[in-house]
């Protein structure tokens, strides 16, 4: 069995095939970028017409390259707490709201949560601009059209697709709307937000599959009877595809943002473990859920360095990183785009001290990412607090296998931990078809995964750490 992998990011749309054990198949990659549009208001949107054209170029090219023969099921792995309104046809009223964009904030005389406390132990979220509980009033003020209903972005791109796409439990909770242990809507965050049941999308229980459309099942007959299973959030998905399954084994990923989080077995309907105040829950399906920390700075925040400071790429870049060390005069605060949730930083709130005439360029960058450093091992004691002690970490995500440099600065603000690299750079699609197989619990043993809890292990940081 062939497995095709969809990973909806916001820096781009890729697709890949794998085989049944969630291992790459070779050359089987397709990827197009998408274009964020950011201004200084704090905006962070996308285009969700030009967004579902991209993934549509992509499985042309993986139809015509014959990588689709075979596939029988479909797995993906899509960005949280992304909306848009849509009219009674289902098209877009606006553009998609993406993580980054930090315009939302309460309308006049709206007021909160009644219990804060509750309210973020039941949805694993607060009431704040990143979920839909500030969204959808401050959206609906701004549309100019009757709004049907809101959903997701990948639940607009596949509800063009497939014959339905209602939303998974996982993205769900991205929103902030769902009771994380009864997995429905949560009535006090319905009431914040504005909206009814029928104005969200149907919850899809568990075991639930789709098919393509018979139009789309023409343009890609090979497939035409694969089934579609409801999509995975990607930060949950990266924790799988890092093999981080365990409350002893934290995933750090850095993409576009970055992120350290840490799996929990919780089936529906279970009590849910203490969670401490300043960290959110979301879920992986009905039988996981996920609990971390989260940052807007990430890899877009090292592609924004290099571009601005015009560093050097590659080899050159790597070599003049070892030269200024770690051991940096610099201080930075990485927040350029603002706070992820609790946080409500605004955009623009990055910072740099410790400056002086000597300093250069790669030293800006060096004091930028060891500033995200030491804000993930800060979150990482709060999560490890309720647990039994220091847990081993995995880094993973395209921006860790691009710099040696930045994993040896994590391996250094992490200590006296044990710091891992997963070398797959597709943890959120390689996660999402192990979720959509029902193996979470096997991750760290499959293979193209990495035994991460041998200490030799061929993806330990301290062999890719320059001497």
């Amino acid at each position: 069995m062939n497995i095709l992998a969809l990973d909806l990011g916001t820096s781009s749309v890729r697709g890949l095939v794998l085989d049944a054990d969630a291992t790459p198949r070779p050359g089987a990659l397709a990827r197009r970028k998408v274009h964020l549009t950011t201004g200084e208001d704090g905006s962070g949107t996308l285009d969700g017409p030009a967004y579902l054209a991209c993934l549509v170029e992509c499985l042309d090219e993986l139809a015509a390259g014959g990588h689709l023969r075979g596939v029988e099921l479909v797995a993906t792995s899509a960005q949280w707490h992304s909306v848009l309104p849509v009219g009674a046809d289902g098209e877009a009223l606006g553009p998609v709201l993406t993580w980054m964009d930090t315009r939302p904030e309460a309308l006049p005389g709206a007021r909160g949560p009644v219990d804060p406390d509750a309210f973020h132990r039941r949805t694993g979220g607060w009431w704040h601009r990143c979920y839909w509980t500030l969204r959808l009033p401050w959206l609906q003020e701004r549309v100019g059209a009757p709004v049907s209903r809101f959903v997701g972005l990948v639940e607009y791109v596949l509800g063009a697709l497939l014959e339905e796409a209602p939303m998974s439990v996982s993205m769900a909770s991205g929103t902030g709307l769902l009771d994380l242990r009864r997995l429905e809507w949560d009535v006090e965050a319905c009431e914040l937000a504005g909206v009814g049941p029928d104005d969200l999308p149907t919850l899809a229980p568990q075991g639930w599959h789709g098919r393509l459309r018979p139009e789309h099942a023409r343009r890609w007959p090979q497939l035409a009877r694969a089934r579609w299973a409801a999509p995975v959030g990607d930060g949950a998905a990266s924790n799988v595809g890092s093999g981080c399954v365990d409350p002893t084994r934290a995933a750090v990923t850095v993409g576009t943002s970055a992120a350290v989080r840490l799996i929990h077995a919780v089936p529906a309907g279970v009590e849910l473990p203490p969670l401490p105040e300043e960290i959110w829950r979301y879920r992986v399906d009905h039988e996981y859920v996920v609990t971390g920390a989260a940052y807007s700075s990430g890899g877009n925040l090292y592609a924004w360095a290099t571009r601005t400071l015009l560093l050097p790429r590659g080899a050159e870049l790597e070599a003049a990183l070892t030269r200024a060390g770690w051991d940096l005069r610099i201080r930075a605060n990485p927040r350029l785009g603002g706070d992820r949730p609790p946080g409500v930083a605004p955009a623009g709130s990055g910072e740099l001290r410790g400056l002086s005439f000597g300093t250069t360029a790669v030293d800006l960058l060096a004091g930028l990412m060891t500033g995200l450093c030491r804000l993930v091992a800060d979150d990482l004691a709060v999560l490890e607090s309720g647990g039994d002690g220091p847990t081993e970490v995995v880094l993973g995500g395209g921006a860790m296998a691009a710099s040696p440099w930045w994993r040896g600065a994590f391996a250094d603000a992490l200590a006296p931990r044990a710091v891992h690299f997963q070398r797959n750079p597709e943890v959120g699609a390689t996660g999402a078809a192990l979720v959509a197989t029902g193996r979470i619990a096997e991750a760290a043993r499959l293979g193209g995964i990495g035994r991460t809890d041998e200490p030799a292990a061929p993806n330990t940081v301290g062999h890719d750490r320059p001497r």
